[in-house]
């Protein structure tokens, strides 16, 4: 009844293995925590686990929640795994305050991408 599939490929698999670096820009408190927790619920967390190259992190969020110690544990746990991350600026957030949590500016992304890729 049903055609014979010779070949299943499925595509977060695929992806993580022709990968050479994976970005995730920017990276919620929510895929941080999922990572380190080994929680693949999702398209994205299902392909970095699945990964063995280089993933780079650059979080941006609300300045209270990249405080957090729950985060910032997250963030540390993963840093020893090898994960890559490129702090948060200050300035502007998207609560419409100041604070430490922006997306790192594209300048600083590329050259932290750079150095990652040429390791």
């Amino acid at each position: 009844m049903f055609e014979k599939v010779e070949i299943y490929n499925p595509v977060h698999i695929s992806l993580a293995e022709e990968s050479d670096l994976i970005l995730i820009a920017p990276a919620t408190a929510n895929i941080i925590g999922k990572i380190a927790h080994g929680i693949a619920d999702d398209f994205l967390s299902t392909v970095v686990m699945s990964a063995k190259c280089r993933v780079v992190i650059a979080p941006a969020m609300n300045e209270n929640m990249y405080r957090n110690p729950i985060v910032q544990e997250n963030i540390g746990k993963l840093d020893k795994l090898g994960y890559i991350f490129i702090s948060p600026e200050k300035g502007y957030l998207a609560c419409q305050k100041n604070g430490e949590g922006r997306l790192s500016s594209f300048d600083i992304i590329i050259e932290a991408l750079s150095k990652a890729i040429s390791k």
